[in-house]
């Protein structure tokens, strides 16, 4: 039995009579410290999947399992990072925290419950940021933020749904690194949702595509069997690296290619439109200045 496992789930939305069906026959099985990476296209499930496992959406067939428990409803056992940070913008980084420790633990001393917070603050480096509010924060600092708090509760599974995404290359590169070094140290099952094929290399164990909708499911999965700890600056000369990046961008194109085949309705044609000619006369035209008047069009071969 695995740490965390989704058997047989499907998942859909409407009415029986126009009902879409966004997963059908999702199977997965996460072993406990586990780095798990989703990859697939936008629109193809992946924030219901993430949904799924941390118990905002209900299956509507199948089961969710932690540690051979059925999970039906959300639980500080699963601690999920979204991508908009998701902080109360009137409280700052240390009452962001603290509000989610004192509902998770609420028999915590105060002292312990400081103690506790700025343990996590400490670990993202946001220690002279703790009294800011996120609207004094970069977008980096908000997700640290956000990462603070979700590793604060102590899940005994991370649920990452594209958490870096909305940030810009260097930062998006620094907080990978923070992850992994958190992760490394430690050790916590972790899924995480990506359409950076890069990123999932780089950071994962196994890397699992999700097919397109509707009714998307779990394709074949790769093995990433790099040494660990990876260094980013030498990804592009290690073979596997780029076997394994090849392999991938490569699968996921041929799905979106088979499923425009599948569905060809969906394809919306462009419309026959030609440029505008701006190929300019066969003859030149000067200009010559008569007087302060005006300007002539003189034409060279009337000349």
């Amino acid at each position: 039995m695995s740490f965390l496992e989704i058997d047989n789930v499907n998942v859909g939305f409407g009415p029986p009579t126009s009902r879409t069906e966004v997963l059908e026959n999702i199977n997965l099985s996460v072993e406990e410290n586990e780095f798990v990476a989703i990859i697939g296209f936008s629109g193809s499930g992946k924030s219901t999947l993430m949904n799924l496992l941390a118990g905002l959406q209900p299956p509507d067939v199948g089961e969710v399992r932690l540690n051979g428990e059925v999970k039906t409803i959300p639980g500080p056992d699963r601690g999920i990072m979204f991508q908009n940070y998701s902080l109360l913008p009137w409280l700052s980084v240390f009452e962001n925290i603290e509000l989610a420790v004192k509902s998770v633990f609420p028999k915590m001393s105060k002292s312990e419950r400081e103690e506790h917070i700025m343990n996590y603050i400490n670990m993202v480096k946001l220690t002279p940021a703790r009294d800011r509010k996120p609207h004094e924060l970069s977008g980096g600092m908000r997700q640290r933020a956000s990462l603070a708090r979700t590793l604060s509760l102590k899940p005994e599974v991370l649920l990452l749904d594209e958490p870096l995404s909305a940030l810009d290359a260097l930062t998006r590169s620094d907080l990978q690194d923070e992850i992994l070094k958190i992760w490394g140290g430690d050790k916590r099952t972790v899924v995480m949702i990506t359409n950076d094929v890069d990123e999932a290399v780089l950071m994962a164990d196994r890397i699992v595509p999700l097919t397109m909708g509707p009714g998307a499911t779990l394709a074949k999965e790769f093995t990433v069997n790099m040494e660990r700890p990876r260094d980013r600056h030498t990804l592009n000369d290690h073979p596997e690296f780029m076997r394994l990046k090849s392999e991938i961008t490569t699968f996921m194109l041929d799905i979106n290619k088979e499923s425009k085949a599948k569905n060809p309705a969906d394809v919306v044609p462009m419309p026959d439109v030609q440029p505008k000619d701006f190929t300019p006369p066969s003859a030149t035209l000067k200009f010559s200045h008569l007087g302060n008047k005006s300007i002539t069009p003189v034409n060279e071969t009337s000349q």
